[in-house]
């Protein structure tokens, strides 16, 4: 019998699902289990040149409708993946193994904040007026025309509906690439966006490995790459797409730093790093791994997180009591084993976790390392795993300066009952997303992207429309044009 996560096909292009079995097999493993639930193939040269043509035909006459009626579809979308969360959330937990009571709240349902909002958004999209004295000049907001989208593997309905939400809002057509871990969610979402009266050949999905990404990213009709992943495959990409001008959103990986003075709320301050850790069985990009604690409050705080810390319910993930799923895959489980060796070798103190949990999947226990150091291995990389590194320190300037010392710079969080303190602290950290007595939301409204190596552009909120979005300005003169002969 057919599993229910086998999809009709392994392709959604002009509409409709589409296969080619000549194209190399994925099996896609429920990570709970490691049982394989289902199959697609990966696109071959035909499939890529059929979604890329396609994209490119549809995409001038949607750009030619309104903004209004193209956020209408997009608002209608919305509403229909609302209703359908439920069924969603479960493919979502098959595809990635979150659990349930996770995939109810924060994958589907921030898909439909996405559709909902740039629907809202859609027509808006004015230009302006400038008045030149008796000239004036006028500016023009139009599509950039075929873009496309990469997916990562943690949020995969999620980033799918991020992506096409505000390309498919300013009149873009959109190629979409899952990460072939995680190739379902996407194409339930371009089925959802088809239904609510998306004209064909305007949002498509193929799967694929690193060489479907690149021939995407490399043909020249494409005019904008958006990619969700880590910092080595955002460098080639980006590459790639500057070598033909291309617009891009690179949203990659962190090691963001956790500050916690002696002066915040504990319990506050521990759900933090909970959330900042932990949710996601810890696969989450802007993730504040890098726990910094004033030293007043180490033991205290260390003591209540590790009690905190044994209330995680691993099991089941379509089981809503579990609040801790596994690992996407056995080889994401290997790499995190891997630095969880490391961080005992190079003499960090485990304080809980530190083993695979000996059941069904790919689970991984809760870790927290504490006298972590800048120098060690699980504080300069990003893990993307359940691993929380809790380093020591003294004073505010220290440790602003010891958080600004990485490579990336996508989130930071600050935990104080001082006001001033935690507005002066996040103003001299080096991130793009930040929090104050807070950690990892990440509404619609709100803009959503790094800093230095952790990515270029932003995702959600209005900033989102000017990386789907160029302006084009129309000088106009009224009187009689003056010239040197």
């Amino acid at each position: 019998m057919t599993h229910p996560a086998q999809p009709k096909a392994s392709h959604f292009i002009n509409g409709a699902y589409v296969e080619d079995i000549a194209g190399t097999p994925i099996p896609v493993i429920y990570a709970a289990t490691g049982e394989q639930i289902a199959k697609v193939h990966a696109a071959t040269p035909a499939i890529v040149e059929q979604a890329l043509a396609t994209a490119k035909a549809a995409q001038k006459e949607w750009a030619s409708t309104t903004g209004t009626e193209r956020g209408r579809i997009l608002r209608r979308a919305a509403d229909m993946i609302r209703e359908r969360n439920h069924e969603l959330s479960v493919l979502e937990t098959y595809d990635t193994g979150k659990p349930l009571q996770e995939t109810l709240v924060a994958d589907a349902t921030s898909g439909a904040d996405a559709l909902e909002y740039f629907g809202g958004l859609a027509g808006s999209l004015t230009g302006e007026h400038i008045p030149m004295g008796e000239d004036w000049v006028y500016t023009v907001r139009e599509a950039l025309g075929l873009c496309v989208g990469i997916g990562a593997w943690n949020y995969p309905t999620q980033i799918a509906c991020w992506k096409g939400a505000p390309a498919l809002a300013c009149g873009n057509s959109m190629v979409f690439k899952p990460s072939e871990t995680t190739p379902l969610c996407a194409l339930k979402v371009a089925e959802i966006l088809h239904e609510a009266g998306l004209p064909a050949g305007l949002y498509n999905v193929i799967q694929g490995m690193g060489e479907v990404g690149g021939a995407l990213v490399t043909d020249p009709r494409v005019d904008k790459v958006s990619l969700t992943g880590s910092v080595p495959t955002g460098k080639k990409v980006y590459a790639a797409a500057a070598a033909n001008m291309k617009h891009v959103t690179m949203e990659l990986g962190g090691k963001s730093p956790l500050i916690i003075f002696d002066d915040a709320d504990i319990e506050n301050a521990v759900g933090g790093a909970i959330n900042g850790n932990f949710y996601s069985s810890g696969q989450v990009c802007s993730n504040g791994t890098r726990v910094f604690v004033q030293k007043g409050i180490k033991e205290k705080f260390l003591k209540r997180l590790a009690e905190r810390t044994q209330n995680a319910i691993l099991g089941d993930p379509m089981d809503e009591a579990t609040s801790f799923g596994p690992m996407v895959s056995e080889n994401q489980m290997n790499i995190v084993l891997g630095y969880i060796e490391k961080g005992k070798e190079e003499g960090a103190r485990l304080i809980s976790g530190g083993e695979r949990a000996y059941m069904d999947g790919y689970f991984i226990q809760p870790t927290i390392f504490a006298d972590v150091t800048d120098d060690m291995t699980i504080a300069r990389e990003e893990i993307f795993g359940p691993v929380m590194a809790v380093l020591d320190f003294d004073t505010e300037e220290e440790v602003i300066e010891r958080a600004n010392d990485t490579e990336f710079g996508l989130s930071a969080g600050v935990f104080t009952k001082d006001l001033s303190r935690g507005h002066r602290v996040i103003g001299k950290l080096e991130a793009g997303s930040c929090f104050i007595n807070s950690y990892n939301d990440a509404p619609v409204e709100a803009p959503f992207g790094g800093v230095k190596a952790s990515g270029v552009g932003r995702e959600n909120s209005k900033e989102a429309i000017n990386y789907y979005s160029q302006v084009k300005s129309v000088y106009v003169r009224m009187g009689d044009v003056e010239a040197a002969f």
